[in-house]
């Protein structure tokens, strides 16, 4: 049996100290759940948010297996917390299964250069129009598939209002690029940034992620970044972040 974990005071040993804000938030009953092996003395867990799973404690196939109730999605992020957890995924899911390579960037939060963000900012071209989201613009980066993740983990406008925040940049009306909150924790956020294919490589991005950084300073809230790829991670960097490390995850298909 699987079961669901609302006290999750049982399995904070397990996460120990990973440094994951979508393990924080389903921790601190946010966002996301968790889910265990056993209701009072689990030895393994699983903190499941939006496309992301990460695995603690004790490898267990059926954790491992289990698709929660209400998972529509076809796809799913895997994060492995040592190699005994890789094997267990990677022998499950097969060919469905595939060990990428993701860019941890630390948490530092007294790094940013407000100067330099606010400059980034004011560089946006003057055929762009940059704001922050509000119900019309939400609704308008949920209707296409491209924009959706900077707000769908957030069920309705409601939700996203009290615990979201994003800036877009629009041309024409239209969004083309964007920097929000993938998901919330007490502290802080954890950042999505998405660009309209052909508006990539204009600095789009970087302006959107200097807005956002700084609206979330002025809240104090912690602007976590965790790149899914190079790119992602040098734009981290231009921005104020520094590398951590490289760590495996595993991406899974016909999930």
């Amino acid at each position: 049996m699987i079961y669901e974990i609302t006290d999750t005071s049982k399995v904070l040993l397990l996460f120990g100290k990973w440094e994951e804000t979508l393990i924080w938030s389903c921790l601190q009953g946010i966002m996301g759940k968790i889910y265990a092996d056993d209701l009072n003395n689990p030895a393994s867990a699983m903190a499941v948010l939006g496309d992301f799973t990460f695995f603690a404690g004790k490898p267990n196939e059926k954790l491992v297996s289990y698709k929660p109730d209400g998972h529509t999605q076809n796809f799913m992020i895997m994060i492995p917390q040592n190699k005994h957890w890789q094997n267990a995924i990677t022998q499950f899911y097969g060919k469905r299964a595939k060990i990428v390579s993701r860019y941890a960037i630390k948490k530092e939060p007294d790094i940013f250069d407000k100067g330099k963000l606010e400059k980034a900012v004011a560089s946006l071209p003057e055929q762009y129009t940059l704001s922050m989201i509000d119900e019309r613009l939400y609704q308008m980066c949920m209707s296409e598939t491209w924009s959706s993740d900077l707000v769908s983990q957030f069920p309705d406008y409601e939700v996203y209002r009290n615990l979201g925040i994003g800036a877009v940049i629009c041309k024409n009306g239209m969004i083309v690029s964007g920097a929000s909150s993938y998901s919330r924790y007490k502290e802080g956020i954890e950042v999505e940034i998405d660009t309209k294919e052909e508006y990539r490589r204009k600095g789009l991005a970087y302006v959107c992620g200097a807005k956002l950084i700084l609206e979330c300073l002025n809240r104090n809230l912690y602007p976590s970044w965790d790149a899914h790829n190079k790119g992602s991670a040098a734009l981290a960097e231009k921005l104020g972040y520094h590398y951590s490390h490289t760590y495996t995850a595993i991406e899974i298909y016909d999930y």
